[in-house]
């Protein structure tokens, strides 16, 4: 299965692109990662943050891949223990060809994208910086397939 992550930001710090790219270059290649990155729309006096989300949803859509399982980052969503999410990676396998992970800009995602996703996935009850969030779901990931490899990365 393809794991994809969109993320709104661009012009990251090296330590988020340097930890994004560490992980990244691990995955097996039944698991392949790929990030695309997005440059978030400008706010303007005459645009709402609702306007604002909708284009930035719109530009999301168009990097989803077709018959992608989506995933919103959404700080009210779902946690899952890593376990967790390695059980909800196996069963989206069978579902999909691809999971598409999606991280929002700074006012986060559009109400009606967070309702598509077929799942929300919360990373922490804290607020987390956008970079952070980025290099801590790609460590996730990484650490669930190495679960459902038979990788030692990960111990309990």
């Amino acid at each position: 299965m393809k794991l994809k992550l969109i993320a709104l930001g661009h012009n990251q710090p090296s330590w988020v692109s340097d930890g994004v790219t560490e992980y990244a270059k691990r995955f097996p290649a039944e698991w392949p990662f790929e990030l695309a990155e997005l440059k978030p729309e400008k706010r303007a006096v005459n645009r709402s943050t609702e306007m604002v989300l909708a284009t930035e949803a719109e530009r999301i859509r168009s990097q989803i891949p077709k018959q992608a399982l989506v995933v919103a980052l959404d700080e009210r969503g779902e946690q899952l223990t890593t376990r967790g999410l390695a059980e909800q990676l196996s069963g989206w396998s069978r579902e999909a060809p691809c999971a598409t992970f999606v991280i929002g800009s700074a006012d986060g995602l559009d109400a009606a994208l967070k309702a598509q996703a077929q799942f929300r996935l919360g990373l922490s009850r804290l607020t987390l910086p956008h970079g952070l969030a980025r290099i801590f779901l790609v460590e996730q990931l990484y650490r669930a397939v190495s679960l459902l490899s038979g990788h030692p990365y990960h111990r309990d």
